[in-house]
């Protein structure tokens, strides 16, 4: 039975699951959720999602929802098929430090890209009046935690090690839609950070649902 995928093609949370999906060649369904007429609040999907959010996905009867676990799902069950996207979990430090990267994009990323994209590109889309001050200093924020990626680079190639992991996939939907944004603070890094993201830009997994995830693969 083929993984169904519930989102929405142009989400950002569906967008990092999709890119697993590719890396992966894992086929899959999308299951578009109807955000005008508000299904994802519906008693039906929250019985799969009890928080009422996008996306959750079914493989075979299971569900697993929240972005970063069901990728980190997809790793795990398909780790023979195509780049492996883990660490060797049976190497403390490998695993340390896959661990400490993924923290990293929550802590020292996400928290600052997120609402930088909510406040210039959501609130835009919802009819509400951005805070300019507000977004200048979320990127101010996230301009010297990037100097920090920059350390951290110039001695590995990727953020857990010298192998690419889900720790650096997760960047790629709210580090795309900054410059959407307004903000082309992701192009005025150092070296060693431009090489590595513009490596992810360059992914045939990203140029594949960059632009909306597809409803099937083509695998």
């Amino acid at each position: 039975m083929v993984i169904k995928l519930y989102g929405h093609p142009r989400s950002v949370c569906t967008t990092r699951v999709a890119i697993v999906l590719y890396q992966k060649e894992i086929p899959y369904e999308l299951i578009t959720i109807d955000f005008a007429n508000a299904e994802h609040k519906s008693p039906a999907f929250k019985e799969k999602q009890p928080f009422g959010q996008i996306p959750y996905l079914e493989d075979n009867g299971f569900i697993v929802f929240e972005s970063r676990a069901i990728c980190r799902y997809l790793a795990m069950k398909y780790k023979d098929q195509g780049p492996r996207l883990l660490p060797d979990f049976n190497n403390l430090h490998a695993t340390a430090l896959f661990e400490q990267a993924l923290s990293i994009e929550v802590a020292n990323f996400d928290a600052y890209a997120m609402p930088a994209v909510l406040e210039n590109v959501i609130k835009k889309m919802r009819g509400q009046t951005p805070n300019p001050e507000v977004f200048n200093a979320l990127i101010e924020e996230l301009d010297a935690k990037l100097k920090g990626y920059e350390v951290i680079l110039s001695k590995q190639k990727y953020l857990a090690g010298n192998e690419i992991t889900l720790a650096d996939l997760n960047h790629l939907p709210y580090g795309a839609l900054l410059l959407v944004a307004g903000s082309d603070i992701l192009s005025k890094q150092g070296p060693n950070f431009s090489r590595w993201w513009n490596e992810l830009l360059a992914l045939d997994s990203w140029k594949a649902v960059s632009q909306g995830v597809p409803e099937k693969s083509n695998f």
